[in-house]
Parts: structure tokens; sequence; C-alpha cells
């Protein structure tokens, strides 16, 4: 195998991607100073490695390897939605451009707990963002992200997840196209922040999808409910997340 050959496809497919040698190690659980190597050709990636990279960036190993093989853009996920819970009222309050600047120190610190736990965020939603979490325990350290955030972050949040299969890939007009994600798990999150934000004191809310997932983080929960979305064609079961459990 040719490290040089290999270490161009993985550095041009996660440029079509539209991500960072940080986001790569963050969802393969390694070093960015690795992914540099891989891409310099000057070592391979470990073969444990290879499941969660090849389901990041798309394609098979077959053709991370060099082997013809059809590419995939459809992985399996744990997408988290979370915002501040004041921004109405705080765009009511503040000038646009203090506005501005308490947007972007929100979406700063959020970003910085995903990236902790080797998240990828995708795109800021007013004052927060959207992200996912891919590759192995993606639920606990979707989860720790989760708790992290709200202990940390000096403002109310409103913060919904949900696990499954998701498009990843760029999605619009080829001029204006960035990495996106798509798929009943981000419509999900997305509704289970605005029910969170409304229904509860905690402000987290996650699917029973993503709590059946954790393998390692021991959490303390509030009430089950069963909710009916509108645009969701079967009832989603949501869990109030209050805490680390010890």
């Amino acid at each position: 195998m040719n490290l040089q050959d290999l270490g161009d496809r993985i550095r041009d497919r996660r440029k079509k991607c539209g991500l960072t040698q940080t986001d790569v190690a963050n969802a393969v659980q390694i070093s960015p100073q690795a992914v540099s190597k891989w891409e310099r050709g000057e070592n391979a990636p470990d073969i444990s490695s290879l499941p969660a990279l090849s389901q990041l960036l798309g394609v098979s190993i077959e053709w991370l390897l060099g082997c013809h093989s059809v590419d995939k853009d459809v992985i399996e996920v744990t997408v988290m939605d979370v915002r501040a819970r004041a921004a109405r009222k705080k765009s009511e309050q503040l000038e646009p451009r203090d506005f501005a600047n308490w947007t972007n120190s929100i979406c700063y610190q959020v970003t910085e707990c995903v990236l902790r736990f080797g998240g990828i965020p995708i795109k800021t939603r007013g004052a927060g963002i959207l992200c996912f979490f891919s590759g192995s325990q993606n639920q606990d350290r979707g989860v720790s992200a989760a708790l992290n955030a709200s202990k940390l972050i000096n403002e109310p949040l409103k913060l919904g997840m949900s696990s499954g299969e998701i498009y990843f890939g760029t999605i619009g007009h080829p001029d204006y196209a960035h990495p996106d994600i798509i798929g009943e798990a981000v419509s999900i999150a997305l509704l289970n922040s605005e029910w969170a934000g409304e229904n509860t004191e905690s402000g987290l809310a996650i699917d029973q999808r993503t709590l059946s997932g954790l393998e390692k983080t021991k959490t303390t929960t509030a009430k089950r409910t069963q909710v009916n979305y509108k645009g969701i064609s079967h009832p989603v079961m949501i869990v109030e997340l209050e805490g680390p459990r010890d």
C-alpha cells in the first residue's frame, strides 16, 4: 500500500466534506498530529480506526485502501442542537453589535464544550450550534458534552439530542454549498431542543435512542414524555436530563 496515495485520498476526501484535521481527529478519537501524519504519507491509520474514519468520510474501507468502491454518505451519529434560551429577549434588549458579540460568545463556549468531547460543529443556529458526534461511544460523548455545556456556560440553554442515521455532505447551490447534515435524527434533535426550552427545568432533552446507546455515562433523568411531533410519523420518547450520576 502506497502511504502517500492513502494520505492524498484522506486529505482530498476530508476537504470535500468540509472537515478540518481536528474534526477528523475528534471523530476517530486520535490526535490531530496523527491525522497530519496520515495525510503527509508518514503513517497509516491503525486498522481499528478505519471503520470510524470511513464512516465519517462517507466512503468504504476498500476505497480508503485504494480499491474501487461506491462512496457512502449516510452515517450513524448522535446529533445535538444547543442554543441560549434568552436569545430572543437579548435581541430586544441589546443593540445589534452588542447582540452579535453576545451571540458569538455563546457560540464560542458551546463549540469548545463540543470539541472537548470529540464533536463536529456543523453550523451556528442563532446563539448556539448544530453539531454531531460520530464513531465509538458517540451517545456517551454527546451527553457528556451536553452536561458540560450546561454546567459551564453562564446562560440557560435549551438542548436537544437524537441518535440515528443522517446524510452528511454538501448541500445547496455549488457556488454556495457547505457541509450539512440531514435526516430524521436532525429533525428530532431540533424539535427536542425547542421542547426542552418550553417544558423542562434543566433545558436538556434527549430521545430514548440516545439514552439506550449510553455505554459509560451515568445520568440522572427526570420525566419521560411521549411526544407526537408534527412532521414525524411516529411518537418520540423524550427523556429530560438532570445531570451526571455519581
